[in-house]
């Protein structure tokens, strides 16, 4: 009875055995009548290149290619109050280049008879001032100063901004803490009385005045920079990048940096038209480099002749609220078009 028992079983193993290794065969000989003819084909994931999923690739690459530089360029030149902000500067600037050939001679020198007043003379169309200065000749060549310090006070502000803010808040520990330590010691000093005292121990020059500014400008570029750096060192490509063995200066330069740099653009923006109020703040108080003119400095010239002649403040008063508005307003346009949870959605 048991050999009866087991002939059955064996028989039926054998059996299925032989049906599994037929299965295998066909599955083997229709995978290779499905193969293609190229050798280089990958074995694995056969569903990568099926008509469904190359449209879902294909999809999705459109979806999230808008979302790069040309899209955020697109962003700034639809808001009509930056692209206004831009024409305005671009006003400033031409202006400020055109200055030696529009106006050779030194702004400082005198031109005319004193005090003659806007379209009076088609000599001075902007008039002359207490001492028969051209207005208009150092309305333009106050822009030159105007704009250099402000551009110059900026970079220097953002290079060491970015340089103490990166190195906090990627490395941390002792040296963020002590750099932080660093950045809130200038930030308890008023940053107006401070720019004060450096100028007046420095020589009152236009490159001691943008190294001044930049003395005061720089911790907030450093806050917002260690900001983004604490929170991006944190990324998946970060990681990948120290597995690969990247050094701590191409991960920081060339990884973090630029997923970083676009508050900071926004914020650069903001500190150009603040340099620009601090340098037109210094001349006005005589603080300013007297072998150029400014228009902070035409703004002090002409405040005693307030009444008499109020053109002489009014004119470069309203060339230094046409630039700030303008830098003003490119910067919340950048903001919008940089600022993903802004300019992103649509």
């Amino acid at each position: 009875m048991h050999g009866t028992d087991t002939f059955p079983a064996g028989a039926l193993a054998a059996k299925s055995l032989a049906a599994d290794a037929e299965d295998r065969a066909a599955a083997a000989a229709l995978g290779a009548e499905r193969a293609p003819a190229t050798p280089t084909e990958p074995e694995f994931w056969p569903n990568v290149h099926a008509p469904d999923a190359a449209r879902t690739v294909t999809a999705d690459v459109a979806r999230l290619a808008p979302v790069g530089r040309r899209h955020a360029l697109l962003v700034f030149l639809s808001n009509p109050t930056a692209v206004a902000g831009l024409l305005i500067l671009a006003v400033v600037v031409g202006a400020a280049l055109a200055a030696p050939v529009l106006f050779p001679d030194d702004p400082l020198e005198m031109a005319g008879r004193p005090l003659q007043w806007p379209g009076q003379n088609p000599r001075f169309p902007l008039g002359t001032d207490a001492l028969g200065r051209d207005v208009l000749a150092g309305l333009v060549h106050g822009a030159r100063v105007s704009l250099l310090v402000g551009a110059c006070a900026t970079l220097a502000g953002l290079l060491a901004g970015i340089l103490v803010g990166a190195t906090a808040g990627y490395f941390g520990g002792v040296v963020d803490d002590v750099l932080s330590k660093l950045i809130e010691i200038f930030q308890t000093v008023p940053g107006f009385i401070l720019l004060i005292v450096l100028v007046a121990i420095a020589q009152p020059s236009v490159p001691a005045i943008a190294l001044a500014i930049a003395a005061v400008s720089w911790p907030q570029v450093a806050r917002l920079v260690r900001a983004q750096f604490r929170a991006i060192k944190e990324k998946d490509f970060v990681a990948a990048a120290r597995a690969l063995g990247f050094g701590h200066g191409r991960i920081i330069f060339r990884e973090i940096l630029p997923n970083a740099l676009p508050p900071v653009i926004v914020l650069a923006s903001v500190t150009v038209a603040t340099a620009i109020l601090m340098e037109s703040a210094l001349s006005f108080m005589g603080l300013g480099d007297p072998n150029v003119v400014s228009w902070g400095s035409m703004i002090g010239t002409g405040r005693d002749l307030l009444r008499t002649a109020w053109y002489l403040s009014a004119v470069p008063g309203v060339a230094i609220v046409l630039t700030v508005l303008s830098l003003n307003l490119i910067g919340d346009g950048l903001n919008e078009a940089l600022n993903p949870r802004l300019g992103g959605e649509g």
